[in-house]
């Protein structure tokens, strides 16, 4: 009915290569068929981003032809090839594209990797093609099946997404090659000299990946703790996932580098304020990478707050990077409610004192906010409709729009029809409460602050 296209077949490759410097080769093949109804000249895609990783060259080849890369005037993010010549109808092509990532340079932010160990998190490092422009355009999924590819120097540990993994040996290399579905849209791979061990079964195992051998029973410890940790996960938004899947925790290749929370805003609102760094952060739905130099027996610790958003984004949640206000601080309010899980009642007190810091106490009604008060308030709300209608109901409401909208991503009208399903409350109202006006509201100041009513100044919506 449209312009688009189709993916008839692809493959992955990413072939590590430790010396003379560590660096990561993506080599990345899409078999193109012109299913629309018009020629094409031009494709749309999303290419790795140079803020999260150090890239040495980006190259893109359409069959024999090399193209030029073009930022998309209309988004940034995206990028424009514009094809040799007229893509015909029901014709296929090949779109060839290759990507070096080499370690980060002192002084740069983007995640890391050594000669013995990497990882690609389920997000940002792989290229995603986009559908066509126009009307009932399509185009940009991947096929059913295709492969990734991960050629790693033997000795190597890999885990990666996908299913039906294949080793093959030549030389001192291996390569794992794993089946993706339509379930693994954002692949990952990890992989290096690490020291294997699992613990628990069913739904409790868990893969530990350490630089070096740890103490059983400090392991089994951190495992009976971590557990405890997931299961009240289970209670306030339901299961992670269908399948029994182990949980892998993984040790860091180098910790400067590793996490991606490190440029996020919210940082300093969970627990910067006792200059906590960041410690563990999920990189895909059933994948943590951890900081251990305090030690295994705080593993728990560690990363139960980054596993708290696993339950809302990878898999589940497709714009989970791409959120609008007040649902862009989803993640980062699961992770404060890993921290109270961890730490008690105070973490919970902690945090919200801390975000009501960056909010004037009396903004001015036709100020505009600043950045920082906004993600502050954005937060705060979550912890406000907490407040307000229960851990029960909030949890309950959470749950369902986890499980409706598994896959497909939601948004803040989601949010509201689930909330007012399971309170029977004009939900709406209070989200305009919060929302439409400057500042937060008066009570919720004072209930945290333990200040005077009478010494700030309030707004009001009235709600049934």
């Amino acid at each position: 009915m449209g312009p688009g296209y189709t993916v008839r077949n692809q493959e992955i490759r990413v072939h590590f290569q430790p010396d003379p410097q560590p660096r990561i080769l993506v080599e990345t093949n899409f078999e193109l068929k012109n299913t629309g109804n018009s020629p094409l000249s031009l494709l749309e895609l999303r290419l790795p981003q140079a803020r999260w990783f150090h890239i040495t060259y980006m190259r893109g080849n359409w069959d024999a032809t090399p193209l030029a890369l073009e930022r998309s005037p209309s988004n940034p993010r995206n990028t424009i090839l514009h094809l040799p010549q007229s893509w015909s109808i029901g014709s296929l092509h090949t779109l060839h594209l290759s990507t070096e990532f080499e370690t980060a340079v002192p002084g740069e932010t983007q995640l890391n990797f050594t000669s013995d160990a990497f990882f690609l998190p389920a997000y940002g490092w792989g290229a995603e093609l986009l559908p066509a422009r126009g009307l009932f355009a399509t185009g940009g999924g991947s096929p059913r099946k295709w492969s990734l590819m991960v050629q790693v120097p033997d000795g190597f540990l890999v885990h990666t997404s996908g299913i039906n993994s294949k080793i093959a040996r030549h030389e001192k290399e291996i390569t794992v090659r794993s089946l993706q579905r339509p379930e693994d849209k954002y692949p990952f791979a990890v992989a290096g000299r690490y020291v294997a061990t699992q613990s628990g079964a069913a739904k409790e195992t868990i893969q530990l990946w350490t630089r070096t051998a740890q103490d059983p029973g400090k392991l089994r410890e951190a495992h009976d703790a971590l557990v405890r940790k997931l299961q009240q996960y289970d209670v306030m938004f339901g299961a992670r996932s269908k399948d029994d899947k182990p949980l892998w925790i993984v040790e860091c290749p180098v910790t400067t580098g590793c996490f991606f929370t490190g440029h996020s805003m919210y940082a300093k609102l969970l627990g910067e304020a006792n200059n906590k760094p960041v410690s563990a952060e999920m990189i895909s739905l059933d994948t943590v990478m951890v900081d251990l130099t305090s030690g295994v027996p705080q593993l728990a610790a560690i990363a139960a707050p980054s596993l708290a958003s696993s339950w809302l984004g990878y898999a589940q949640n497709p714009g989970f990077y791409e959120q609008q206000p007040p649902l862009s601080a989803f993640p980062a309010f699961s992770a404060a409610l890993g921290r109270e899980a961890v730490e008690g009642p105070a973490a919970r007190t902690e945090i919200i004192r801390l975000a009501l810091r960056a909010i004037p106490r009396a903004p001015e009604a036709r100020s505009p906010e600043d950045e920082a008060a906004i993600r502050a308030k954005n937060l705060l709300f979550f912890f406000a409709l907490q407040d307000r209608y229960g851990r029960e109901s909030f949890g309950n409401a959470m749950k369902h729009i986890l499980q409706a909208r598994r896959g497909r991503g939601f948004d803040l009208n989601d949010l509201i029809a689930a909330f007012s399903q399971e309170s029977h409350d004009n939900v709406a109202a209070f989200v305009r409460l919060w929302m439409k006006h400057p500042g937060v509201p008066l009570e919720f100041r004072s209930r945290y602050e333990g200040t005077p009513g009478s010494n700030t100044k309030s707004y009001q919506e009235r709600t049934p």
